[in-house]
């Protein structure tokens, strides 16, 4: 399944595959999602990161925490925990959007 670590701090042109590229360095990227506003479809700033391993979230955490990405430093530490609504949806204390690959 993976752990997710959260990222803070992204630059609008920065793009889910140059985010993989760059956790890739450590470890196995399972997946990557942008957040985007759902009612203006404009980018949040932040996103998620799941690694394949708790070790390897932790390193990211460690290697990556003020690394930088396209024309800003990133912010990277642990996701807060998952918390569902009762209808079903929602992720990180409300509603996740963007592509999950």
């Amino acid at each position: 399944m993976g752990v997710e670590v959260y990222v803070g701090h992204v630059s609008a042109a920065v793009t889910e595959d140059e985010m993989r590229k760059l956790f890739s360095v450590v470890g196995t990227v399972t997946s990557v999602h942008l957040v985007v506003d759902p009612d203006s479809g404009e980018f949040r700033g932040c996103g998620y990161v799941r690694m394949s391993t708790e070790e390897e979230a932790r390193e990211a955490i460690d290697l990556l925490n003020g690394a930088k990405l396209g024309d800003s430093l990133i912010v990277v530490k642990n996701a807060p925990p998952k918390t569902f609504k009762k209808n079903g949806s929602g992720a990180h204390g409300g509603k996740t959007f963007g592509k999950k690959e």
